[in-house]
């Protein structure tokens, strides 16, 4: 049953598009880095500051990359109780990965801390969303 209420945003949608604006803003964080002098001649090395880039620390990341792209299917489809305790598991490791893994780049801090304010959103919808009335 839809809302009839157009100023009631469905939660579901909410976190889906929430989870969207993270991957982008994790996207453009790395591309900036990129772009930043020298960081591309030291990747070429096989190093990431003192850590050594390996095909398996490469899977790590990979994976841990795949929770906010799968969030944005999933919170559109699972169910109500699944959904809820999924978006908080996902924001919290995902919050994690983002502070411990990142830099203390200007840029990457700033679009770091806009990914935290989107995934603490996410974990208040989450929290706060009740179960829908049983309509039969």
């Amino acid at each position: 049953m839809t809302n009839s209420n157009p100023r009631v945003l469905d939660p579901r949608r909410t976190m889906s598009t929430l989870w969207i604006v993270v991957l982008f803003n994790m996207l453009f964080a790395d591309v900036l880095g990129f772009v930043a002098p020298g960081t591309l001649a030291e990747m070429a090395t096989g190093y990431a500051g003192s850590l050594r880039v390996t095909p398996e620390i490469l899977l790590v990341f990979a994976v841990l990359l795949e929770i906010p792209i799968a969030m944005v299917f999933l919170s559109r489809v699972l169910g109500y109780r699944a959904n809820r305790l999924a978006n908080i598991a996902a924001a919290v490791m995902t919050i994690a990965f983002t502070v411990g893994g990142g830099t203390t780049d200007p840029h990457y801090v700033f679009l770091a801390g806009m990914e935290v304010v989107c995934m603490t959103a996410i974990i208040r919808i989450a929290w706060t969303w009740r179960e829908p009335a049983d309509v039969s």
